[in-house]
């Protein structure tokens, strides 16, 4: 399995409004050299992230991107979902062969992994990750 540049990046960008929250509007370019991400590709994410309803922008200089929640009621699965849809390693929406007995034990098997992720990522807020954020930047200090 493979966390996409897209994912990966997206999840970066709501993380660096979250450190900031309640700051007020957050520049792309800000944002984009916080987190080492071309801010380019980062304008085309932030776009889909506001059209998930995720993120408000404003235009014009004293404009920019800022979560729509607290970072306490945002998820990880909240903008993995906008970015790329939900996880489905069984490839549900795939013309598959017929099934055969091995083919459904191991439908199971990724249903339960699926069920597994989901859980991990509909559990972790933005807020928790700001925290562990913070934790690493002391413990990187020491």
């Amino acid at each position: 399995m493979h966390i996409s540049a897209k994912t990966d990046y997206g999840l970066r960008a709501v993380l660096e409004l979250s450190i900031h929250f309640g700051e007020g509007c957050i520049h792309s370019g800000d944002i984009a050299a916080a987190q080492n991400i071309p801010e380019s590709y980062l304008v085309q994410l932030l776009n889909q992230l506001r059209k998930a309803g995720l993120i408000r922008s404003t235009r014009g200089p004293k404009g920019g991107h800022q979560l729509v929640r607290r970072p306490d009621e945002v998820t990880v699965r909240e903008v993995t979902s906008a970015l790329e849809g939900p996880v489905d390693l069984n490839g549900k929406g795939e013309e598959r062969s017929p099934a055969s007995p091995a083919a459904d034990v191991f439908r199971e098997v990724w249903d339960d992994v699926e069920n597994a992720i989901d859980s991990v990522l509909s559990g972790t807020t933005f807020a928790d990750l700001v925290r562990r954020q913070s934790r690493s930047a002391i413990t990187f200090r020491i």
